[in-house]
């Protein structure tokens, strides 16, 4: 039987990385490390963090008796919205602990599959991860005399504190709080009593909540805005793939204007003149849009739907720059580069950096120096902490080291940059060091 931390849903070789990268670390520091991730890292960064997250490694030695790796592993996931794999890696578990179901129920419930789990808990009713979770789930399950008298044993013996008390007897009997005022909305609701004040008529807001409740207004029940303001919120963490916003986007035409709207507006522009290869509107378009995805931060999804197309239409001018940047934080940026002949020397330094080669060109910056250290012909010399990393097969946190200097470097010490984009080609990740160079110099995220 596998241990919960060598789970994965995707094998080591598809990752691109050894088998063995956690083998030799201990499970408390990893935990640690993970946990300690920036969900707000660069696209590239946060990439390379999914692929950490969701490989099938093996696991490290000490055979984690708590499970922490295999639990940060979900609550990372969970930080960044990505509750579908979290959700994925859960069922991977032949029998869920308390701290697992816990978890799992709290997934179940934000995407609305919340029958499963509640069957689970019946049959193994030791796991319930809280009391007003069983009352829920015998409710759902048809059993409403037993739910009632389990709230009231769990109010006279002090279970259920007095908010969740009222926010159940209104879900168990609508009829008896008719014509009552509306409940307070919680200061820190759970998934749990987001879905009961959806059921009792008094639906949150998810905005202001963690953007792992966002997932909650994907589902159809929820309007169009809310749903494109849920999917733009987990497109900025990587928890939805690019083309899942852009088929919100896509729905119907919009019929306000402001915000959202504006964004939904410009999209469709773009995309029909693209759809209609016509260079004039697409030149007209694109400034508009891209205004529009950068005050969001939604540059890269973009850029991943339109930045090889726009890339190929050769427009001039200014219209020509803009798109040729965008191309460059597409997944083909070395195409991109390939296309494109230099109109200046900040261009010839990204086309030689989209290629790995950016010796003898001019850097824009000091942070442009960095980069280029990390990818001169003789590579600099890993500090000593990576090197004695490396030298103990503790890999994973090598990279996690890498991922946090490369994300802090950039509003910090440019030599960390250099440092972590180093050991990233060093250990034959070459794809993800040049496209977070790319993205340190063409997004502004630099604190």
């Amino acid at each position: 039987r596998r241990p919960p931390a060598g789970l994965g849903l995707v094998t080591a070789s598809r990752s691109g990385l050894p088998m063995d990268i956690w083998a030799k670390s201990q499970s408390g520091e990893l935990a640690r490390l993970l946990r300690q991730e920036h969900p707000d890292a660069l696209p590239a960064i946060r990439s390379l963090l999914y692929t950490l997250l969701l490989a099938e490694f093996s696991p490290p030695a000490d055979r984690d008796p708590q499970n922490a790796l295999f639990l940060a592993r979900i609550d990372k996931l969970l930080d960044l919205g990505a509750l579908d794999p979290a959700l994925a890696l859960l069922e991977l578990l032949e029998k869920p602990d308390p701290d697992s179901f816990r978890r799992w129920f709290d997934v179940s419930l934000l995407v609305g599959e919340e029958e499963r789990a509640c069957r689970v808990m019946a049959a193994t009713p030791q796991i319930a991860p809280t009391f007003p979770a069983r009352i829920f789930c015998l409710a759902r399950g048809g059993d409403w005399n037993a739910a009632a008298l389990s709230l009231r044993t769990g109010a006279t013996l002090g279970t259920i504190d007095p908010g969740m008390d009222r926010l159940l007897s209104r879900f168990l009997d609508p009829d008896l709080y008719e014509g009552d005022g509306d409940l307070p909305p919680p200061e820190r609701p759970s998934p749990l009593v987001l879905r009961l004040m959806e059921a009792v008529g008094q639906p949150l807001p998810t905005a202001t909540l963690p953007v792992a409740f966002a997932q909650a207004d994907l589902r159809s029940n929820s309007g169009w805005k809310a749903r494109i303001e849920a999917g733009e919120r987990l497109s900025r963490t990587g928890a939805i793939p690019a083309n899942r916003l852009l088929g919100l986007y896509s729905e119907q035409k919009p019929a306000a204007s402001g915000g959202v709207w504006e964004r939904v507006r410009a999209v469709q522009t773009l995309e029909a003149a693209l759809s209609a290869q016509d260079q004039a509107a697409v030149a007209a378009a694109l400034p508009q849009v891209w205004d529009q995805m950068q005050a969001q931060e939604l540059e890269v999804p973009f850029a991943q739907l339109f930045g090889a197309r726009l890339a190929a239409l050769d427009l001039p001018g200014a219209p020509g720059m803009l798109a040729f940047r965008i191309g460059l934080l597409s997944d083909s940026f070395e195409q991109v580069a390939q296309r494109r002949t230099a109109t200046s020397d900040a261009e010839a330094f990204l086309i030689g950096l989209a290629q790995g080669e950016t010796d003898g060109l001019t850097p824009p910056d000091q942070l442009g120096m960095a980069i280029q250290a990390a990818f001169a012909t003789t590579t600099p010399a890993l500090d000593e902490d990576t090197t004695r990393l490396l030298a103990e097969r503790r890999l994973g946190e090598a990279l996690l080291q890498a991922m946090d200097q490369v994300t802090m470097g950039a509003s910090g010490d440019l030599r960390d940059v250099t440092a972590g984009l180093a050991l990233m080609r060093h250990v034959g990740l070459e794809k993800v060091a040049r496209q977070a160079a790319l993205e340190l110099l063409l997004l502004e995220r630099r604190g």
